[in-house]
């Protein structure tokens, strides 16, 4: 099992933010975001790490922006350390032999686009939160709408919907995102950038759903990030993870109830059985958990690109 990081310091550039996952750092006219090994639940991050999680969102957003850069402009510029390192050089980074197998698979050198304060949440299918609202507002008893989205009577948790639906929200600093309407997005965002996200958000679902399938995978509901650079929507932060996204497996997908994920189930199921009360801190994981959460990761690395994690 690799050595797991759980943060990272660059001496001689300036850290600009640190995330449940990502470190942030000004290099230059450019980004480097570092992608850590830290594994949040509940809105509470772990005190161990996942070995390797962060290289696999690291190179599975490497290989979402490549394949989809026709669909959207994306903020990737490499994520390739013989280019990276020697630019941090020039940046004035101190790049050290342990810095550099540190940074190895996990670094992005990207452009430093506006971020757009809402979340674009395309679902295929009905689960997590919006099963949870519909349930709420009789949906399997009859039609509803939930923020602005019309959803038919009869639906099962993890059904597919009859096509994606786009449903942002706002970004939270801590705690969950909140859910709003695309009238309310349109309201912060004004109404053409809304709509010119919300059709991207459903194309880059659609041709992500479609390479999904071709894998035994199903793509039941992802986030994007968008910012503005030099006017033009660009795709950032990170794509189709299994951080950001929701994937079955196509094989055993059963609709009527929750599906297994290629995500931190493990560590959710765990953390529900040890009788935590989701206050912080959040209590150590057990080896078996962190190991069996670290191959679901990479296995859906492996499964996304059809390679071994370098």
């Amino acid at each position: 099992m690799s050595i797991a990081i759980s943060d990272i310091e660059v001496s001689g550039i300036q850290r600009l933010a640190s995330g449940k996952v990502r470190e942030i750092f000004a290099a230059g006219d450019a980004l480097l975001l570092v992608a850590t090994d830290r594994i949040s639940a509940y809105d509470s991050i772990m005190p161990n790490p996942i070995p390797d999680k962060g290289r696999v969102l690291t190179q599975v957003s490497e290989y979402w922006f490549r394949r989809l850069r026709t669909t959207a402009v994306n903020h990737l510029i490499t994520t390739d350390d013989r280019y990276v390192l020697p630019f941090l050089l020039e940046c004035g980074a101190e790049v050290t032999r342990e810095l550099a197998e540190q940074l190895h698979g996990r670094c992005t050198l990207c452009v430093r686009a506006e971020p757009l304060p809402v979340e674009c949440v395309v679902r295929g299918y009905i689960s997590g939160s919006l099963w949870a609202e519909y349930c709420q507002a009789g949906g399997p008893a009859h039609g509803v709408e939930v923020h602005g989205v019309v959803l038919p009577a009869g639906l099962r948790e993890s059904d597919v919907l009859p096509q994606p639906v786009f449903t942002p929200a706002t970004k939270a600093a801590s705690g969950h995102d909140e859910n709003i309407s695309m009238a309310q997005a349109e309201t912060i965002l004004g109404r053409d950038l809304a709509r010119e996200i919300a059709g991207t958000s459903i194309a880059l679902y659609r041709e992500a759903a479609r390479h999904a399938s071709s894998v035994g995978l199903i793509l039941a509901d992802t986030k994007f990030e968008f910012g503005m650079y030099k006017g033009v929507l660009t795709l950032i932060d990170e794509a189709l993870t299994p951080d950001s996204s929701r994937y079955w497996d196509a094989a055993v997908y059963a609709p009527g109830g929750a599906q297994a994920s290629f995500d931190k189930q493990f560590v959710r199921d765990w953390l529900t059985s040890s009788g935590w009360n989701r206050e912080p801190p959040a209590p150590a994981l057990p080896v078996d958990v962190v190991e069996k959460t670290a191959a679901k990761y990479r296995e859906a690395y492996q499964r996304i690109t059809g390679c071994t994690l370098s």
